[in-house]
């Protein structure tokens, strides 16, 4: 079996460096399936603590235009859930903490206890599902605690108390906090709302608290890093590929402007805790 970090490990080591992770996500087989796990070597090694890696899908409900361009892609190269097992077996080893992003109705297609059992045997450390709800996910919960693996489940700035207690019960690792009711995208600021609700998460029992969605320049990692267990970038990571049409020097100083921001996101704190 790979070696195998879990999103806890990384988001702990981070936050003992008094800074919060770094979390990039890139979908598997764009441009191709090689290209794109070269892709992911560059973050790791441009100081990305996680990858999520994304399981291309036909009806992205959560993604933004550039995801949906870059999975449209991906899908149409032929990229299948066995290439994404790849390219985790690929990724494991190298220092960060390889995750899947995937919408549900693959897992099910290739079958939830052989995904799980294969994706751990791959070094993976765990699921981001944002179409699965922990009210729905008792086959994945039992999978994912059979064989070691996080599951992370999302809220939102509309989640009521009740609701942050019972996704925060059910996450193992991290709990994902949307920024904003919508989809993925860069964005010129990240809402304000965001700080309150990763407050109301982590005083509904949550002990890792990440945001994503919008984030994309190193002073919207140094905002949300100030106060977020971890900073999830997706799109400006992608658009960087996009731009650089084969050059990965794009993507290395993309990763490099957020990793610089995470690192003074708490620069000002007295022990780097946002607790």
């Amino acid at each position: 079996m790979s070696e195998r970090l879990r999103s806890a490990d990384v988001i702990d080591a981070a936050l003992d460096q008094g800074r919060p992770a770094l979390i990039g996500y890139l979908p598997v087989g764009f441009p191709s399936v090689e290209a794109s796990i070269a892709a992911a070597r560059t973050l790791i090694d441009h100081g990305v603590d996680a990858i999520e890696l994304g399981l291309p899908y036909s009806d992205p409900v959560m993604d933004g235009a550039v995801i949906q361009e870059a999975a449209t892609a991906a899908l149409a190269a032929g990229t299948r859930t066995s290439d994404v097992l790849r390219a985790v077996e690929a990724l494991s080893g190298r220092g960060a903490a390889i995750m899947v992003m995937s919408y549900w109705n693959p897992i099910l297609a290739r079958g939830v206890e052989p995904f799980a059992r294969r994706f751990a045997d791959a070094g993976g450390a765990g699921l981001i599902t944002p179409d699965l709800i922990p009210d729905e996910a008792s086959d994945w919960i039992e999978a994912s605690d059979r064989h070691g693996l996080d599951r992370v489940f999302l809220v939102a700035p509309s989640s009521p108390r009740e609701r942050l207690a019972y996704v925060a019960e059910r996450t193992r690792g991290f709990v994902y906090a949307a920024s904003t009711m919508g989809v993925t995208g860069t964005r010129t600021s990240v809402s304000d709302a965001t700080a309150g609700l990763v407050e109301r998460t982590r005083a509904a029992g949550a002990q890792r608290v990440c945001v994503g969605l919008g984030v994309s320049t190193g002073a919207q990692a140094a905002q949300v890093g100030a106060y977020a267990d971890g900073v999830i970038v997706g799109s400006a990571f992608v658009k960087a590929i996009m731009a650089g049409e084969g050059d990965l020097g794009a993507l290395a100083q993309t990763a490099q402007d957020l990793r610089a921001g995470v690192d003074r996101a708490r620069a000002g704190a007295a022990d780097g805790s946002p607790r």
